[in-house]
């Protein structure tokens, strides 16, 4: 199991990388669009891996992106309010994949950053357990 747990890391690490790098781009609808498509992948490979990390080092099942943060808080992985704002984002998520909208967009495209910062923590915080 410990290779499909660094197979996981190293995807997330891959998907977290191509996030970064149109955050760094000036502002366009281009960049926005392509800015949270990057975001909801990235999303997708971060609580998977969270997930997959749980079950090994912990044997903790969990099923859903906000069982994920919640059990991550709860076994010290995150604090309270890392925890709030991994259920936002969780929320940020759901919104922009079930529906389009301009204003929805917009909004979540202005949260992107301080997202990438604690996705970044996440995954450092795993990386790093698993040295």
């Amino acid at each position: 199991m410990e290779g499909r747990l660094k197979l996981k890391i190293s995807l997330a690490l891959k998907s977290f990388q191509t996030f970064e790098e149109i955050l760094k781009e000036p502002y366009s609808v281009i960049v926005r669009d392509a800015s949270i498509q990057r975001f909801e992948y990235t999303f997708e490979t971060i609580w998977k891996v969270l997930k997959e990390f749980l079950k090994e080092k912990g044997g903790v099942v969990v099923n859903s992106p906000k069982m994920t943060f919640r059990e991550a808080f709860a076994n010290g992985l995150i604090d309270e309010v890392e925890t709030e704002k991994c259920l936002e984002m969780t929320d940020d998520r759901n919104d922009i994949t079930h529906t389009y909208d301009e204003k929805v967009a917009e909004k979540i495209f202005t949260g992107l950053k301080e997202y990438s910062l604690l996705m970044k923590k996440i995954l450092d915080g795993i990386s790093e357990e698993q040295r």
